[in-house]
Parts: structure tokens; C-alpha cells; sequence
């Protein structure tokens, strides 16, 4: 049986195909077209699922949209209206785009699909509760999904068990933790949707020396539920996030992404960050003292923030938790495909989720075929001299590109298409931040660690093989402070050899060769891009930064060699 899953519309459009209680394939829009975040229908992607799947829309047993489309336009209308005639301008600019596209999903889908059975719907919320808790290990849990907005749903908490899935309580729009940290996100100089994680990055430099400031601003609950003063925001009504009373209350106008990042915007981040980690703990706590528990599952761009991951594995009250990799709008495919499968259709839950590498491969033969058509001069190096190779070019300082397999499915790279570098060289974290990735100096780097070792490097107990922990490095393991931020932690990625063979023994061979198993991580795209999905993206992100080498299935390729580009140029790419 086969069941197709479809996010879309908003932002991080997805497909996923589910076979017979197995996830298969899985992709996000942006991989294909090369805009990040894309929000438009996901073409490339179900054509893709479709393709590796080898199924057509005859033989497609099911397909799924992630949210409810009417109840979305009733909740935009109705704000629209209690806040007109300040909403005219939003209200102008979002009701073509629903009238001509968003109300016609049904159409759309099966227009692009060849589907002719009844599109099954659900609400925005269930279905990130079906993506961690319906893949999870966990026969039953506590749910907890945050996000900006579904349909009038920003947070739900519910239960699972077995098939089932019950949302017992939930916080409404406009008092929303996500659009919260949105509205900070946007007030800083970053972009919406896109770099919240650049302020959860920024949170460590500052002192939270504003929670006066937030307190007027958000009122939380002994529950974690909480209450905007919507007079400082103008999210509800136009096409911002803040306004000037909130430009007054926190001390300026908000920063022009090209200004330069100021101490108060740090201390800004920095109480921010500490807010919605307590917030975090309280829904948890509350959810527990309900439920009675012992597993969590957690869904939503909410739970992409780590650092408040990491706070609530060693202060909350659950003994262990999962999130779903693709935690926001993408994984949204997932959690409809599950949700048709075992809760609406009664099959058991038999295949957990088991790792992310779900997206577009290119075969030995394929990659070489490109290396060959464009006069790329590269070396061929059967595997044991590749992982010596690349391991020792690691270790003399070298910064690699790595593209191997099925790409990731979610916003991490997890040694698929990663760029990586030695994490003992305290100037390799400025080096791939400013000459390779294009981006700001604050920004931390992931390290991977060898999943058996995690606990001897670092303040961490279990594996976290999304890289969705942060947790402390030890005191005694401070010779890799390209991956240790500023506050003394990492967001850890754990790898084993089951999840990913090449990647896991190319760790163990630079242990072999230096006596530690930790490297940098990091997504290979440069900033404003998604990661690279085809070996021509690889090609051009490689010649265009200053990676000096470049790894495609067993073929090397060194910068020296060769010819410089047509285009030359470095990338040009908008500011995230």
C-alpha cells in the first residue's frame, strides 16, 4: 500500500511516500528548484517520491494534504476583518494568492499527481503530532507540537497510543510562542522563517537583560500557556511582524539586516532564548503532570530550537523524547501519510522512524558520467584509500566537501551533503564561516561524533542523530573549539554505522589517524541557499567557496586542478 504525503503553500514544501508502514522517500521543494524555503506546490517533489517508488496516480492507494485549507482562509478572513481597515494592505496582497492557488489544493494535487481517489485533509497540528509521535519508537506518549500558526492552532498537547492520537488542549492565534520568536527574529535584522536559529545562535553572546520588557509583552502561564499583548505586534493585521511600540519598548528601531549586530541586540536574543526555554519546560511539565508519561514526542519549527531540546532532556521531566527531523512545515508530509496509514486506516506501527537519509541519490555511474561530459578532472579511489584520503586531508587542514547518497530529508545535513573540517583548529570556525559559507562569525559549527563516544566528549547521555541536542562540551574536552560555542556547548549530530556506513568509518579513520573522533559538520550550501542536492549544485558550491576539496561517491576532486568556472563569480544569494 501506498501513501502519498504533501505539505505546501507556506514555507519548506514536502512530499513523502509511505509503503506498506515504511517511509521511502522524502523530499523538500526547495532541493529541486534552488529556492530556499520554497513554499510553492512540490512538483519536484512528489514527482520524485513518485519516480523512486515507481508508482503512478492509478497505483497510488492514498494521498494526503497537511492542514485544512478552509479553516486557514476563515481564521486570515475573520483576523482580517477585526483588524480592518489596518489590515487592507495584507488583506490585498494574501486573498489573490488564496482565490487563485490555495483553495484549489484538491485540484492541484490531483492535476499533478494522476490521482483520482478523494484527497484525504487533516488539521496543520495533528499532523505534526502524527510525524513524531506515529514514527517514533514509543508505543505510547505525551505530545507536544509548537509552531507559528496552523489553522487557529499554535501549540497542541496531546497523547498517543498505539494508532491513536488525542489533542487534548491547545494555544490559539494570535498568542502563538513561535510567531513570538518570529517577531524577534524579524525585530534583529533576520529573516522570518527562515533564521530564527540565527538568534538561538546569537542568544549565548548576549546577558538576558530585557525579561521586563518580554513580561510586558507575553504573559505565561503556570501551564506554559501564553498571552500576547497584541499592541506591540502587528503580525495579526500587516505585513511585519512588529511595530513601533515595540520599537520603543525595546530600545530602537529594528536593525537593517546589513547593520552591524549590536551588544543590546545580543542581550535581546539572550532573553528571548531563556523565555521560550522556560515557557518550553512548562508546557512539558504540565503535559507530564497530565498525561503521567514517561515518553515525549515533539513536533512544529518550535521544536527545531535545541538549545530548549537540550534544557528539557536534562531539566524536564520525561525520560526520553523524540522529535521529528523535519520538525517544521515538511514534515507535515510525513505526519499525513502516517496518519492516513495507521490512525484512519487501522494498520499497525511496525516500521519506526529509522534515519533521515530519504532524499535524491546519484549512482557511481551517474556521477561519473557528469565528472566525464564536463572535462571535471577528479581521481577514482576505491573505498578504504578514499576514507584514508579524505581523513588525512581533514587532519592537514583542509576543508572537504562531502556528497554521498540520499540526501537528508530536514533542515540538518547529517553526512550526506555536509562540508567538513578539522575541529581542533580553533580558525577553522571563522575560515568556513566567512571564506566557504558566506556567513555571520557568530554562527556555531555542529560537530558529529562517533555515536560510542558521545558521553566521553560531551555532556550527553543517548544518541541525537539529527542534531537536534545541544548540550555541553566536557571540561575536559576543550581541544575542539571550532564546534564549541561561545557558552561552552555543541548541537551534537551522533553517528553509527547503520544509519550512514561511509560517513561513520570516514569518523573512525580520522580518530585512527588523530585520536579524536569529533569533526565539523556543516550543511553544504553557502548562506540564502539550500542545501546542494545534484552533483552539478556540488560542483558550482565547490568551485565558487574556498573548499579545497571535493568528495562525490569515490570520486576526489581538488581545487588546483581544475579550470576555473565560466562564471566565476561567487555565488550571489539572498540574505537569510
Amino acid at each position: 500500500m501506498d501513501v502519498l504525503g504533501i505539505s505546501c503553500y507556506y514555507h519548506d514544501s514536502a512530499a513523502a511516500l509511505l509503503r506498506d508502514g515504511k517511509f521511502i522517500v522524502a523530499a523538500q521543494e526547495e532541493r529541486f528548484t534552488r529556492k530556499k524555503h520554497d513554499s510553492s506546490f512540490p512538483s519536484h517533489a512528489i514527482a520524485y517520491c513518485m519516480q523512486q517508488a515507481d508508482v503512478d496516480g492509478s497505483s497510488l492507494d492514498h494521498v494526503g494534504f497537511y492542514d485544512k485549507p478552509f479553516i486557514k482562509f476563515e481564521r486570515i478572513m475573520l483576523t482580517y476583518l477585526q483588524t480592518f481597515p489596518r489590515s487592507m494592505r495584507a488583506f490585498m496582497e494574501a486573498i489573490p494568492q488564496w482565490l487563485e492557488t490555495k483553495l484549489w489544493a484538491p485540484s492541484h494535487i490531483r492535476s499533478e499527481t494522476g490521482f483520482g481517489g478523494r484527497v484525504m485533509f487533516i488539521p496543520h497540528h495533528l499532523s505534526h503530532a502524527a510525524s513524531s509521535f506515529l514514527v517514533s519508537p514509543f508505543d505510547e506518549a505525551a505530545i507536544l507540537t509548537v509552531d507559528g500558526v496552523g489553522e487557529w492552532s499554535t501549540a497542541t498537547m496531546g497523547v498517543g497510543r498505539g494508532a491513536d492520537i488525542e489533542l487534548l488542549n491547545e494555544i490559539r492565534f494570535p498568542h502563538s510562542l513561535g510567531l513570538l520568536y518570529s517577531a524577534f527574529t524579524y525585530y534583529l535584522g533576520f529573516r522570518v522563517n527562515s533564521a530564527e536559529y540565527k538568534v538561538m545562535g546569537l542568544a549565548p553572546y548576549g546577558e538576558p537583560a530585557f525579561m521586563d520588557e518580554l513580561r510586558e509583552i507575553v504573559h505565561v502561564a503556570p501551564d506554559g500557556g501564553i498571552h500576547l499583548n497584541m499592541k506591540y505586534f502587528a503580525y495579526h493585521y500587516g505585513l511585519k511582524m512588529t511595530n513601533r511600540r515595540f520599537d520603543k519598548l525595546f530600545g530602537g528601531p529594528r536593525r537593517d539586516p546589513d547593520a552591524k549586530i549590536e551588544q543590546r541586540h545580543m542581550d535581546i536574543a539572550a532573553g528571548l532564548q531563556k523565555l521560550t526555554e522556560e515557557i518550553i519546560l512548562k508546557m512539558a511539565i504540565a503535559l507530564h503532570e497530565k498525561t503521567r508519561l514517561k515518553k515525549l514526542c515533539m513536533a512544529g519549527g518550535v521544536a527545531l530550537n535545541c538549545v530548549a531540546n537540550g534544557r528539557l532532556l536534562r531539566e524536564g521531566p520525561f525520560d526520553d523524547i523524540f522529535i521529528m527531523p523535519a520538525a517544521g512545515d515538511a514534515g507535515g508530509a510525513v505526519g499525513i501519510a502516517a496518519y492516513i496509514y495507521h490512525s484512519i486506516l487501522g494498520k499497525p506501527r511496525t516500521h519506526p522512524w529509522d534515519n533521515a537519509f530519504l532524499g535524491p541519490g546519484w549512482s557511481t555511474g551517474q556521477i561519473r558520467a557528469y565528472l566525464d561530459d564536463n572535462q571535471i578532472p577528479y581521481r577514482e579511489l576505491e573505498r578504504k584509500e578514499l576514507l584514508e584520503t579524505t581523513a588525512k586531508l581533514i587532519a592537514d587542514q583542509n576543508v572537504v566537501g562531502w556528497f554521498q547518497g540520499m540526501m537528508e530529508f530536514g533542515p540538518r545535513a547529517l553526512g550526506a551533503r555536509s562540508i567538513l573540517a578539522d575541529a581542533r583548529n580553533p580558525e577553522n570556525r571563522d575560515r568556513v564561516n566567512l571564506k566557504i559559507k558566506f556567513r555571520e562569525s557568530f554562527r556555531p559549527f555542529a560537530p558529529t561524533v562517533l555515536e560510542e563516544k558521545v558521553s566521553e566528549w560531551f555532556e550527553l547521555d543517548r544518541p541525537s542523530p539529527y542534531m537536534l541536542l545541544v548540550a555541553a562540551v566536557r571540561g575536559d574536552k576543550r581541544e575542539i573549539p571550532s564546534v564549541t560555542h561561545v557558552d561552552g556547548s555543541a548541537r551534537i549530530q551522533t553517528i553509527n554505522r547503520r544509519h550512514h556506513p561511509l560517513y561513520y568509518d570516514l569518523i573512525c579513520e580520522f580518530e585512527r589517524q588523530t585520536g579524536c573522533p569529533v569533526i565539523i559538520n556543516t550543511s553544504f550550501n553557502v548562506r540564502g541557499e539550500p542545501i546542494v542536492c545534484s552533483p552539478h549544485d556540488a560542483y558550482l558550491c565547490f568551485m565558487r567557496t574556498g573548499m579545497d576539496y571535493l568528495v562525490m561517491d569515490r570520486f576526489l576532486l581538488n581545487k588546483e586542478d581544475q579550470p576555473p568556472l565560466e562564471d566565476a563569480e561567487k555565488p550571489q544569494f539572498e540574505p537569510d
